[in-house]
């Protein structure tokens, strides 16, 4: 399984405050990129797997809705994952 309990615990204490804090916007927003990451690669591979697909637009509606949340909350928060995450151009 790509995602393990270990590799929350490393994103959410990366981008969020601590590894047990999952509920902060930053580190939602770096778990869904994450996910984002694998199902875009398992797409390259397996082009015609449209469930797969619909879920990876729920996921990116998820994390657009996450970050529109974070930029009218704090833009410096916003901007700082952002640019870490490399998100945006």
């Amino acid at each position: 399984m790509y995602l393990t309990s270990e590799v929350k615990k490393e994103i959410f204490a990366k981008h969020g405050k601590d590894e047990k804090n999952t509920g902060s916007a930053e580190g939602q927003v770096a778990l869904f990129t994450f996910r984002i990451n694998h199902l875009t690669q398992h797409l390259k591979r397996n082009h015609k797997d449209f469930n797969t697909e619909r879920a990876l637009v729920a996921l990116v509606g998820k994390r657009k809705k996450l970050l529109d949340y974070l930029k009218k909350k704090d833009i410096n928060r916003y901007r700082a994952i952002i640019a870490e995450l490399g998100i945006r151009k």
